[in-house]
C-alpha cells in the first residue's frame, strides 16, 4: 500500500517536473529580441470593414503582448510586423432546393511583411487566410463583429506560431 501512494507521489512529481521543463507553446524567441511593432496593416479589400485594419492591428498587438516578454515599440523596434488586409470575400455555399443556400463564409486574408532587424535571415513575407461559416438566413450585419473576431484569433495564432514558433 505504502509502495503504490510512493509510486503515484514520483509519478506526480515527474509529471510537474516534465510541466515546468517544457514548453508546450513551443515559442523560441532569441534573447536579443527586446521589442516589437505592428506597423499600419493597410485596408486593400474591397467592401470590408472600414476599420477592419485597425483591428488587426490592435488584435496583433495584443497577442504578442500578451504571449511574449517583447515590450512594444515605435522606436527602433527589433521585430516589425507590417503589410495588408488583401481579402475580405463573402461566398455562398452548401446549396439547397430553388436556388439558395444554406450556409455562406467569410473569409479574411493578410500579407503580412515580418522583418527582424535583429537576424535579417528570418525575414519573411506570408499571406494568411480564415474563414468562418453562417447560416444563409443570417443577416451579416447582425453576426459580422463575432466571425471578425473567430477569424482574426485564428489570423493571430497562425502568425504568432510563424513568427515565434518557426511552423
Amino acid at each position: 500500500m505504502t509502495f503504490r501512494r510512493y509510486h503515484f507521489i514520483g509519478m506526480l512529481l515527474v509529471i510537474a517536473l516534465c510541466n515546468a521543463c517544457y514548453s508546450f507553446r513551443g515559442v523560441s524567441i532569441s534573447p536579443d529580441v527586446q521589442t516589437f511593432y505592428v506597423d499600419y496593416f493597410e485596408l486593400a479589400a474591397p467592401n470590408a470593414p472600414i476599420t477592419l485594419n485597425q483591428d488587426f492591428g490592435e488584435a496583433m498587438r495584443d497577442k504578442i503582448r500578451t504571449e511574449t516578454r517583447l515590450s512594444l515599440t515605435d522606436t527602433d523596434p527589433d521585430l516589425i510586423f507590417s503589410g495588408s488586409i488583401t481579402a475580405y470575400n463573402i461566398t455562398a455555399l452548401d446549396p439547397v432546393v430553388g436556388e439558395r443556400t444554406a450556409l455562406n463564409r467569410l473569409q479574411i486574408s493578410v500579407r503580412v511583411n515580418y522583418e527582424s532587424t535583429v537576424d535579417e535571415d528570418n525575414n519573411w513575407q506570408q499571406t494568411f487566410s480564415f474563414f468562418a461559416e453562417f447560416p444563409a438566413d443570417q443577416n451579416l450585419t447582425d453576426i459580422e463583429n463575432q466571425l471578425i473576431e473567430t477569424i482574426f484569433e485564428q489570423l493571430t495564432e497562425d502568425i504568432f506560431n510563424r513568427a515565434f514558433s518557426n511552423w
